[in-house]
């Protein structure tokens, strides 16, 4: 169900420190880490991630993303999501800089929340 949660903390290497070591115990590593207002992504050998990042924002917005199996699937998530009353923060499209598959739409739900639908496999 989820790719991935992503949310902002107030102390970042605090956090960062924290998870790291409470989350060891369950095979979580670091996969990916850029300035602390990109944050870190954490996975047990490549499966679900918790990503965090610096902010001021009280509370943080969080960021859901949710699997999908294909494109097909993150460009009719992100219709429907329009139709449910979404905003826009992301049309469907590869977004490279994470990885070469790595084909996303993102909406803002009714809180504000960044939701992302997320393929990582090539176009079928």
């Amino acid at each position: 169900m989820f790719d991935h949660v992503k949310f902002g903390v107030s102390d970042y290497a605090a956090s960062k420190a924290f998870f790291l070591k409470a989350l060891e115990p369950l095979g979580v590593a670091v996969v990916a880490e850029g300035s602390p207002a990109y944050g870190i992504e954490l996975s047990p050998k490549g499966k679900a991630s918790l990503c965090l990042y610096q902010t001021d924002e009280k509370p943080a917005h969080l960021h859901l993303a949710f699997t999908a199996e294909n494109r097909r699937q993150v460009e009719a998530f992100y219709r429907a999501a329009l139709e449910a009353g979404g905003k826009d923060n992301g049309a469907p499209g590869l977004r490279p800089h994470y990885h070469a598959n790595y084909y996303a739409a993102f909406v803002i739900g009714p809180d504000g929340h960044n939701i992302e639908t997320v393929c990582h496999e090539p176009e079928a």
